[in-house]
């Protein structure tokens, strides 16, 4: 998934992840995934996607600071 925010590029395809997190099965309508990346300058992002019923319903991508990704890191 690519999406620009705040007129930078973050593209899955083209980062590294960092950490994955799954919760519940596939095709589980509650079920849900959130992936930390970090892009090839120092970027962090956490995409996130999920089942109908889920926190996450559709696929999306939010930028975070690298203090954010190691908060998000060690509370996960």
């Amino acid at each position: 998934m690519k999406k620009t925010i705040c007129k930078v590029d973050y593209d899955t395809a083209a980062s590294s992840i960092v950490k994955k997190l799954t919760f519940g099965s596939f095709g589980d309508a509650n079920g849900y995934e959130e992936t930390l990346y970090v892009t090839a300058d120092g970027k962090y992002f956490l995409y996130t996607n999920g089942g109908a019923d889920s926190k996450y319903p559709k696929e999306d991508i939010k930028r975070m600071s690298k203090a954010a990704a190691e908060k998000w890191m060690n509370e996960n």
